[in-house]
C-alpha cells in the first residue's frame, strides 16, 4: 500500500477497510468526480496523479490542486458535502484505490486514527488553497510553473512525467505561448529537459530556487501535519 493516508493507520483499522478497498487503474484524463455529481466513492491514488479544477461557464479550466500518494480525493464527502463542485480528472496514469463513500463515514464516525489523518489532511490542503490563492495574485507564471513542476515531481515515481505545453498553460490559467518561452527558459538555464510531451526534471535545487517560496511553505506543512 503505496498512499500516505492508508499506509500509517494501524493494522486493525486497515484490516476493517481492506474489504472495501477496489484498486483501480485510471488513464490519463479519466473523469473521477464530475460537477454536481453525487459523492459515491472516495480515492486514494497510489501511483496516479489526480488534478482538482474548477471550470467556469466560458469552459474555462483552472487547477487548485494535484492529489498523488499523499492523499485523498473527496475530502468534502468526509466533511458532510452530498455533492462534488469540482472536476477531478487523472493527470498522470496509475492506480487508486476506491472507497465507497458509505464505508468512509462508517469507519470515520468512530473517531480514531482514520478520522484524524483526515483531518490533518484536510488542514494541509487548505494550506495549499490558501497559499495557491496568494500564489496566483503576487507570483510570476515561471515562479508558479517552477512550483508545478516541483509538486508534480514531488508525487511521481522518477525524474520524468507527461506534460504538454497546452496542458501546462491550462493547468496554470496562463497563455501557452507564455508557458513555451518558459519552458525554453527552463531548458537553457538546464533545470529541465523538454521532448515530445516530456518533462524531465535536471536540476530539482535549482528548480526550487526559481520558484516562488509558495512550494516551501505548503511542502512543509505537508510534512509537518502527515510526515
Amino acid at each position: 500500500m503505496k498512499n500516505h493516508v492508508l499506509k500509517r493507520l494501524p493494522v486493525p483499522t486497515i484490516r476493517r477497510l481492506r474489504k472495501h478497498l477496489k484498486e483501480i487503474t485510471v488513464a490519463r484524463r479519466d473523469v473521477l468526480l464530475g460537477i454536481n455529481r453525487p459523492y459515491r466513492y472516495v480515492y486514494f491514488p497510489e501511483s496516479a496523479l489526480v488534478s482538482l479544477s474548477t471550470v467556469l461557464k466560458d469552459g474555462t479550466e483552472t487547477e487548485i490542486a494535484s492529489i498523488g500518494c499523499e492523499g485523498m480525493l473527496g475530502l468534502p464527502a468526509f466533511l458532510g458535502a452530498k455533492k462534488n463542485q469540482r472536476r477531478a480528472f487523472c493527470q498522470m496514469p496509475g492506480t487508486v484505490l476506491r472507497l465507497p463513500v458509505a464505508v468512509l463515514l462508517k469507519e470515520t464516525h468512530r473517531g480514531g486514527p482514520f478520522a484524524d489523518a483526515l483531518h490533518r489532511y484536510a488542514l494541509a490542503l487548505f494550506t495549499q488553497l490558501g497559499q495557491l490563492a496568494t500564489c496566483n495574485r503576487r507570483h510570476t507564471i515561471e515562479q508558479r510553473c517552477c512550483c508545478w513542476l516541483l509538486v508534480t515531481h514531488d508525487r511521481v515515481a522518477g525524474n520524468s512525467f507527461d506534460a504538454t505545453h497546452e496542458f501546462l498553460s491550462q493547468m496554470l490559467s496562463a497563455r501557452r505561448s507564455g508557458v513555451t518561452v518558459i519552458a525554453g527558459s527552463l531548458q537553457r538555464a538546464g533545470l529541465i529537459s523538454y521532448t515530445r510531451g516530456q518533462i524531465t526534471i535536471l536540476n530539482r535545487k535549482g528548480l526550487e530556487k526559481a520558484a516562488c517560496e509558495c512550494y516551501g511553505v505548503v511542502r512543509r506543512e505537508f510534512d509537518r501535519l502527515l510526515g
